[in-house]
This record gives structure tokens, sequence and C-alpha cells, in this order.
């Protein structure tokens, strides 16, 4: 965590939003996709829709092209869309501030609704994705065979406190010194320092 706060004492959200419906969007979006790539999309498709009652006047053939660049474009629309639809109908057209009530919504699985929970409304979450999974993994922090289990250890081992921050700063971490292809084991300063 020190060294992580040395190299990231800011973390900015890699994603670009403007509240949490658009955040719900752009986490959807990420799946199997870079934030860069989501980043270049989501500006035209919340030019036309940013929020529930916008989203859902838009076809599923437009949300479909406008987000193909990104992959899984069909799953991806009919789950904007019908989140949109219930986001109307079960809560006033908000994003809950419930990770149950989160997990319920299409396409919405228990990755994103941390990240929207953290990084949305602060509240203490780990998303763990397979970057985290990886790097947690290399580390010698867990053995777990899934993100779930990598998520448990993580909430074990740093406190409530620092999950927020830290989940985005492993990120960055990672992208910079241990990336999935092409790690040098020589550069990895927190690998370094565990041995």
């Amino acid at each position: 965590m020190e060294t992580l706060d040395q190299l990231y004492p800011v973390t900015p959200i890699p994603l670009k939003h403007k509240d949490p419906f658009t955040l719900l969007i752009a986490v959807l979006l990420s799946a199997r996709s870079t934030d860069a790539r989501v980043n270049t999309i989501t500006p035209i498709l919340f030019a036309k829709a940013d929020n529930p009652h916008d989203m859902i006047k838009l076809t599923y053939e437009e949300v479909r092209e406008i987000i193909k660049p990104i992959g899984l474009s069909p799953m991806k629309a009919k789950g904007i869309l019908g989140l949109s639809h219930i986001l109307i109908e079960k809560h006033n057209g908000k994003v809950p501030i419930d990770f149950q009530a989160l997990e319920e919504l299409p396409s919405v699985g228990h990755k994103t609704a941390s990240v929207v929970m953290s990084q949305a409304f602060g509240i203490p979450a780990f998303p763990v994705d397979t970057h985290i999974h990886r790097l947690m993994q290399r580390w010698g922090l867990t053995n777990g065979k899934s993100v779930e289990q990598t998520e448990k250890d993580a909430k074990k081992l740093f406190p409530k406190e620092h999950w927020n921050k830290l989940h985005l700063q492993i990120i960055y971490y990672g992208r910079e010194f241990s990336p999935a292809r092409g790690w040098d084991i020589n550069k990895d300063l927190i690998y370094l320092k565990l041995q």
C-alpha cells in the first residue's frame, strides 16, 4: 500500500462519466474491452442518451450500432436497454445504492455493481477483475482460483477504508509495471519487495 500510495497518490476513475448512470453504462461496456476504447464510444452514446428516460427512446439497433466497435454489442445493447427500463419502473430512474438491486439489473454482475458502489457512491467495495486477480496471484497474496476468492482474500488483507482507492491503484500499477504479456519480473517493484 505504501508503494502504491507513492506511485499513485491520486486515482482518477479511468472511465469517463458524469453520474452513476453514465458510470454504470461505461462499466457495462468495458467488459472484454479497454477503458480507452470505451471512452471513445460513450461520448457518442451519451450525446444521444445520458439517462434512462432518453436511453429507452433509442432502438436496440441504434444502441447496438453506436457501441459496435467495443465488441459484444448485441448482448450489451440488450443489457443497456433492459436495465434502463428497470431503473425507470423500479427505481424512479435512479441507479440504486444497493448491491443486490444492482446485481438484479440485466448485464450487471458483482464486479460491475462493486465498481458502481465504490466509484459512484463511495461505498467500500473491492472490485476484482482479471488484472487484479492476476497481480494478487503474482504477488502471492491469494491462491484463489476465481476472482470471487481473490476478492475475499483482498478484503481480509486490506483495511476497508482503503478498498476503493486501492483497487484503482492496483489497476494502474498493473498497466505500468506488471502487464499480462511481457511481464518483466525485475521491473515489478511490489513483486521484488515481497520476495
